[in-house]
């Protein structure tokens, strides 16, 4: 009953400055108000305010609102998971079985002997290449351990 009666007042007073609004020609903005005024006794006349009163003070209602918000909670929690996880489950379930196949089909040391010199091709003058490696470094190990990680993603 006390609902009822704020939202009519809240309407009423809503309109009257609706109505002086448009006495200054601003008639757009008078529509705007008269609107937004309209809403609360509307709410009163479909029987949302009485329900909204009745579940307020329902010690039930409330508990439904709190697994409502329980289960939003869960949801949000396992989706902020899978994203950081990298995808959905069949997304990584794909991903595991590629992984699996190349671990099946290639040996554990195994790179390509010409994969791990750099194939820059030749150089546009005498300083693209150095004239002769230094004393003691083997240039096939250079790029052998990128070679493996580049392997091991597929790439």
């Amino acid at each position: 009953m006390i609902a009822e009666t704020v939202c009519s007042a809240v309407s009423a007073a809503g309109l009257g400055i609706a109505v002086v609004t448009a006495y200054r020609k601003r008639y757009l903005s008078a529509a705007r108000i008269a609107a937004y005024s309209l809403v609360p006794i509307g709410l009163v006349m479909t029987g949302i305010v009485g329900w909204l009163s009745d579940t307020a003070f329902s010690p039930t209602a409330w508990a439904g609102f709190g697994v409502l918000g329980a289960a939003w909670l869960l949801f949000a929690g396992t989706r902020a998971v899978e994203r950081r996880r990298g995808g959905t489950r069949a997304e990584r379930r794909t991903e595991r079985r590629a992984e699996r196949a190349a671990a099946r089909g290639a040996r554990p040391d195994a790179v390509a002997p010409t994969a791990s010199a750099p194939s820059l091709g030749a150089g546009k003058g005498p300083a693209a290449r150095p004239a002769s490696p230094p004393a003691g470094a083997n240039s096939g190990d250079d790029f052998s351990d990128i070679e493996a990680i580049l392997k091991k993603h597929g790439i």
